[in-house]
């Protein structure tokens, strides 16, 4: 509770309230006509209808009112009214609720990178950032690696940022320290990119500047729809780069989670060319994967 003491002054109309720190800078006066929508403490005393003006400047309010009522009956009620009040609002103005985000963290079949799971959405479509270098128009990615010397890449995409680390540690050394760093970035409501997302619809056309042939385009939807939303919900993204039509091969491109993982040749050999060689096996005899 804040601590409110109640100070006559030489005008007998005007009693002030006055406070233990600084409420706002500068000062503002108010009276029944003044806008006072984002001001729940005027709106309260302004209930009254001997309160005729409202004046707030460095640590005190000050309340004039008509001669209908004395100040003996009705100052311990103002007090109150003031206490509640910036007990909810210290700073006057109506304090905005805060974006609550939890976090948590989920590994990846790439032991190098942990995804940090938001429970909101954090942006459409997706931000990769893989040095120091390229992390100066994303904000999130530059804190991050301020903070930990051992974050190598940064990968934002949707609902969760996926970070991979160098070797000087394990995940279970470091896990919460990043978790934690990054649900205190998003409550503070910082910004988490300067630059646009790239689009998950089509995330090469910036890179190969081409549009799918026609054998690209089936291979292209297949991914889509039978293997990206594996890899996407491991933190990663996988893409077509281009067909080699004479030797039925398809190249990849592995990003995120996927970029440098172990498994990732494993994967595509097991799974992801066995797919398409039995959807397109007229096309694809081979895949091969580029890292990010």
């Amino acid at each position: 509770m804040r601590e409110i003491i109640i100070e006559p002054t030489e005008n007998p109309k005007v009693m002030k309230f006055v406070t233990d720190y600084n409420l706002i800078p500068g000062s503002l006066e108010l009276d029944r006509e003044s806008d006072i929508s984002e001001i729940p403490l005027a709106q309260e005393l302004f209930n009254y209808p001997f309160v005729n003006r409202i004046f707030i400047t460095a640590n005190f309010i000050a309340v004039a009112k008509e001669d209908t009522v004395e100040w003996d009956h009705v100052s311990e009620s103002l007090k109150n009214i003031i206490e509640d009040e910036l007990l909810a609002n210290p700073r006057i103005y109506l304090q905005k609720k805060k974006e609550m985000y939890q976090i948590y963290s989920e590994m990846t079949p790439n032991p190098a990178v942990m995804k940090f799971i938001s429970s909101k959405m954090l942006m459409d479509g997706f931000i990769e950032v893989k040095s120091r270098e390229e992390a100066d128009e994303v904000p999130l990615a530059k804190e991050l690696y301020e903070a930990f010397d051992f974050v190598k890449e940064v990968y934002v995409s949707d609902n969760f940022v996926a970070v991979t680390r160098d070797g000087q540690f394990e995940w279970h050394e470091i896990m919460n320290q990043v978790r934690s760093f990054i649900a205190e970035f998003l409550q503070a409501g910082k910004t988490i990119s300067n630059t646009e997302p790239h689009n998950h619809e089509n995330p090469m056309l910036k890179i190969i500047n081409r549009e799918y042939t026609n054998d690209e385009q089936k291979i292209s939807d297949i991914l889509n729809e039978y293997v990206a939303p594996a890899v996407e919900n491991d933190g990663g993204k996988i893409s077509l780069i281009e067909y080699d039509q004479e030797n039925k091969t398809a190249r990849m491109l592995l990003q995120g989670a996927c970029s440098g993982c172990p498994s990732s040749t494993a994967t595509l050999k097991n799974g992801i060319q066995n797919i398409l060689k039995q959807f397109v096996p007229e096309l694809v005899e081979n895949v091969e994967a580029v890292n990010g």
